[in-house]
């Protein structure tokens, strides 16, 4: 089951990497979009998948059991999360405010422009 998701995280670091070297400022977010979701992923996996074994301890164990996921991934990707979230809607406006000044979405004719002035 890891297998199956490692290779999917891996399909998606490449399509986002792929995308992030576009040329189009939108594909340049759906790159980064792609990128986000791969690492969240990614450290979903390693926290273990199991299921039916939510990760709580017993009554009278000390610890929870082995075959229980990490819930501490988890919590990480919450956060994770948020903090993407937040970094997409600040690079949406930036891209928005960039296409506003210079005309385009085209990453190459923004360069040009920068240089003429």
């Amino acid at each position: 089951m890891e297998t199956l998701w490692s290779l999917m995280v891996g399909l998606l670091v490449a399509a986002g990497v792929y995308l992030l070297l576009e040329r189009h400022m939108l594909r340049v977010m759906f790159g980064l979009i792609l990128l986000s979701n791969a690492v969240n992923l990614a450290i979903f996996v390693a926290g273990r998948l199991t299921r039916g074994e939510p990760p709580l301890i017993a009554e009278n164990a000390v610890l929870p059991p082995d075959v229980a996921a990490n819930s501490l991934p988890q919590a990480l990707i919450l956060t994770a999360i948020v903090i993407g979230f937040g970094l997409l809607v600040f690079a949406l406006i930036l891209c928005f405010r960039a296409y506003q000044e210079s005309g385009t979405a085209d990453m190459d004719s923004m360069q040009r422009s920068e240089a003429q002035e």
